[in-house]
């Protein structure tokens, strides 16, 4: 079976709305998944790589949030 494909708000208002709540859904899978990562070994190349982003940019991004969690040693 086919799915269908998906519908979208009429209502540009309902539309961003829904846009911007994937947004916040899609960063905290992010953490989530950043964070095990690190706690498995990854390297901060290897999550970028992953990502498709810079080194830079996933270490300027989680490193401050990942400091602040108690006992923290993840990541190379």
């Amino acid at each position: 079976m086919v799915a269908a494909p998906p519908t979208f708000p009429q209502d540009p208002a309902d539309a961003l709305a829904a846009v911007g709540a994937l947004r916040r859904l899609a960063d905290r899978v992010e953490d989530a998944a950043v964070e095990q990562a690190l706690a498995d070994g990854w390297s901060w190349t290897e999550v970028a790589e992953a990502l498709g982003v810079t080194r830079q940019a996933v270490h300027k991004k989680h490193a401050p949030r990942l400091r602040g969690i108690r006992g923290w040693k993840g990541g190379r």
